[in-house]
């Protein structure tokens, strides 16, 4: 048997590695993804305070601060078994909504667009964000604008970009004035404009990407996200839904505090990445996607009117669910586009400037589920206290991980068919490790080295005799 290793993956958050390995006749066997940095975070948290969780699980990730705080403000709320105010469950969703903006703006435009916009085949050297500046500074300078707004939002409303405590346990800690409120309205329409135009070059260059299309882990799944009492897209709040490949809906209005009913963790050994499932149909059929792929897939719109043109177009790409782990791309955008919408909707409510935005109590329950949709997908926080207030038990579902088998099996079916003969090319590292990128996959959690990335791969026959070698960076 031969194997070819990618390590490190490159233009991803995290550290992780691929393994292809070839047959006799030099067929691709398996594809494997390793994820190889340990967490520990669900047993760093024992013994802590269950008031701190917030702020502490906000520095799990430098990229998706928000994602944790809400979640884990959340299952706190659940402990104190208070109803928060209504101004704070807004300005929580407003939050939210700036997060995944800027989420997807750098996923988008800083580490796929490399290979969107100049090509997958294109020289490595150039297939960067510097390599985008060159040819298409235009392009660049709206990724950059619209990733700010999202950025400059999240430090008007919470105090900082990065790591903010500004939710808390039964709401948020400050209310919303009126001059962060208009100063944010006023940066919404470049941003429209932004994510529309971009959605338009980038539904216009699809058809360059069909073998990409085909093969970036496109099969059947179900889908799995949150929906709003009429079905609508959620991010925040809401209740579970699950489809199957043909859209069909499988399991609709489940309570997110019975997740562990539904959803299964299994654990496999050549990766750190827990592999979560849907119980019924057992490991690891019952694997399932979320993200913006699957929440595109579960609602029945957006509840948008711009974002709702655009969910209707692109559900119209195949009579089903759309299962081309290509099109988190595309549904990155529709999502931006939706945020930016509701956005607006929220700051113009009157109520969102009320000074009632927290609910205080003492622990009333000794369990607590926090649930809200990531960038990623869906993001579970639950905790278990003593008498005393102190966390004795954890689990974190994150978002990345209900993504882990159809990764794998994505891997698996773009290097059966790039991968041909016994010869390594450029063209087939890249796509091995683009169909990731389309997932936007968060490794660590948390921010990352900044500097070159190294990538050596071998083919290397079982006797140890070196047949190919590449090297990058």
């Amino acid at each position: 048997m031969t194997t070819i290793t990618i390590d490190p993956l490159t233009r991803i958050e995290g550290h992780g590695r691929i393994t292809i390995t070839l047959g006799p006749d030099g067929s691709v066997a398996d594809a494997r993804f390793h994820v190889t940095q340990f967490r520990g975070f669900e047993k760093l948290c024992e013994g802590r305070p269950f008031s701190e969780m917030p702020s502490l699980m906000a520095r799990i990730c430098g990229i998706c601060p928000v994602s944790h705080l809400i979640a884990s403000a959340k299952a706190c709320d659940e402990i104190l078994a208070v109803r928060i105010p209504e101004p704070a469950v807004k300005l929580r969703k407003l939050l939210n909504l700036a997060q995944i903006v800027q989420s997807h703006a750098l996923s988008f435009f800083y580490l796929s667009a490399p290979d969107l916009v100049l090509g997958m085949d294109a020289p490595p050297g150039e297939r960067n964000v510097f390599g985008l500046l060159k040819e298409h500074e235009p392009f660049v300078r709206d990724g950059v604008r619209l990733r700010q707004f999202g950025q400059t939002m999240i430090e008007e409303l919470a105090g900082k970009r990065i790591h903010p405590a500004w939710v808390v346990p039964g709401g948020v800690n400050e209310p919303l004035d009126v001059d962060r409120r208009d100063r944010i309205l006023a940066r919404i329409p470049e941003a429209l404009s932004i994510v529309r135009r971009t959605l338009e070059r980038g539904k216009a260059a699809l058809e360059k990407h069909r073998e990409e299309i085909r093969t970036f882990a496109n099969f059947p799944s179900h889908f799995l996200g949150l929906v709003d009492e009429k079905g609508m897209l959620e991010h925040t709040d809401g209740k579970l839904r699950l489809v199957d490949a043909h859209g069909k809906i499988v399991a609709d209005g489940i309570d997110p505090r019975r997740y562990r009913d539904h959803i299964g963790e299994a654990v496999e050994p050549d990766s750190y990445l827990k592999s979560p499932y849907w119980r019924s149909m057992g490991y690891p059929d019952g694997m399932y996607r979320v993200g913006p792929l699957a929440r595109l897939n579960v609602a029945d719109g957006c509840g948008t009117p711009l974002a709702d043109q655009e969910w209707a177009e692109f559900r119209n790409l195949e009579r089903g669910a759309i299962l081309s782990s290509f099109h988190y791309h595309q549904a990155r955008l529709i999502e931006i586009l939706h945020g930016l919408e509701k956005i607006e909707r929220l700051l113009l409510d009157p109520d969102i400037l009320s000074l009632h935005v927290r609910a205080v109590a003492r622990a009333n329950n000794l369990d607590g589920v926090g649930v809200s949709e990531a960038p990623r997908g869906l993001l579970i926080h639950h905790y278990r206290i003593d008498d005393d207030g102190l966390v004795k038990w954890a689990d974190l579902v994150i978002a990345t991980g209900h993504n882990n088998l159809a990764m794998n099996r994505g891997v698996l079916q773009v290097a059966r068919h790039f991968l041909s003969g016994r010869t390594i090319t450029e063209g087939l590292l890249n796509r091995v490790e683009a169909v990731i990128r389309a997932f936007d996959p968060c490794l660590s959690c948390s921010t990352h080295a900044l500097g070159k990335m190294p990538l050596a791969v071998d083919l290397v026959e079982e006797d140890g005799t070196l047949v190919d070698r590449r090297v990058r960076g």
